[in-house]
């Protein structure tokens, strides 16, 4: 049975933070192992201890969790007990001075502009019919245009592309809003594909179905498409287009855009604000990639950077 503690903490995280459903889903998990490890010691969730957390920690280990995992159900331990002590539920909060693990910096792998190119061609060209590649070139344009979310394209509301917007208000994580630029080319598909989804919509209600409220519809339990079936659709985009699909991933795409509007010129603020981070120091990870890949420019095509023997 979980401690009654949780169940407040998500509902607090819910009505004060605003917290994404996924969010509270994954602080469920995480809270729900360290209550179920801790019963099996004899402990009480009231009454642990660092030491019963940092055992915790450990025995996450000896299961072979990785780091990340690791790091974050000691973040959700870490935001419960300060919950619990803000709340006067406990004196102190066990869990503040506990150090996590580690965790190496990795790059984002992102995509090339030669990449990006082919994807963008093969969803003009890839679909069952004329309309399926409407809205799969529209998908991709919006997608490498804003550098948006997949959970946040998939659930657009087709109310935000009325007008032919020049900007898209965009819902968050937390339900934050921001407004993001539309390229050209982004526009024109938006319009082609509304054209054909309006359309559609209009014959949909002439049957006495109701009209949909989002972008992309579907006939599925969220009433639009899901983040798996585009998920599956990038993958065909890419095979179809010669580019390896184990490197292609809707979240790449974002990497992508955040990468060649760097490397264009665009200031990080800009990019902070257009990606919905909420800390620079999220967004500054882009001028690594940037500084690796041209470090890696130079390694290959520089002469003074080649051995000897091929001088």
């Amino acid at each position: 049975m979980t401690h009654r503690w949780i169940p407040l903490f998500l509902e607090a995280q819910a009505a004060e933070l605003g917290a994404a459903e996924n969010t509270r889903m994954a602080y469920a998990r995480d809270l729900g192992d360290f209550d179920v490890w801790l019963a099996g010691q004899g402990i009480d969730l009231v009454d642990a201890t660092r030491v019963d957390i940092e055992a915790y920690l450990v025995a996450c280990d000896v299961q072979g969790l990785a780091v990340a995992t690791r790091a974050r159900r000691l973040s959700a331990i870490r935001q419960l007990f300060r919950f619990a002590f803000d709340e006067g539920l406990r004196a102190d909060n066990p869990a503040a001075e506990i150090k996590g693990p580690g965790r190496p910096k990795r790059l984002p792998k992102t995509l090339s502009h030669d990449d990006v190119d082919r994807l963008l061609d093969m969803a003009r060209n890839l679909g069952r019919s004329p309309d399926d590649r409407l809205r799969n070139t529209c998908l991709m344009e919006l997608l490498y245009a804003t550098g948006m979310r997949v959970s946040e394209l998939v659930a657009l509301p087709v109310s935000a592309a009325r007008g032919d917007p020049r900007m898209l208000l965009v819902s968050g994580k937390g339900g934050k809003e921001r407004l993001v630029p539309l390229s050209p080319p982004s526009r024109a598909a938006l319009a082609d594909w509304l054209t054909v989804r309006d359309e559609k919509d209009a014959r949909a209600r002439k049957t006495g179905k109701p009209a949909s409220r989002f972008l992309f519809p579907s006939h599925g339990k969220s009433g639009h498409l899901t983040r798996h079936r585009f998920y599956l659709l990038i993958k065909e985009l890419a095979v179809a287009g010669g580019v390896a699909p184990d490197t292609v991933t809707p979240h790449r795409l974002r990497h992508a855009f955040a990468t060649h509007l760097l490397a264009g010129g665009a200031d990080l603020r800009s990019i902070q604000v257009m990606l919905g981070h909420a800390d620079l120091a999220t967004t500054e990870i882009y001028t690594h990639v940037l500084d690796e890949r041209l470090r890696q420019l130079v390694l290959d095509n520089h002469p003074l950077a080649r051995p000897a023997s091929e001088g």
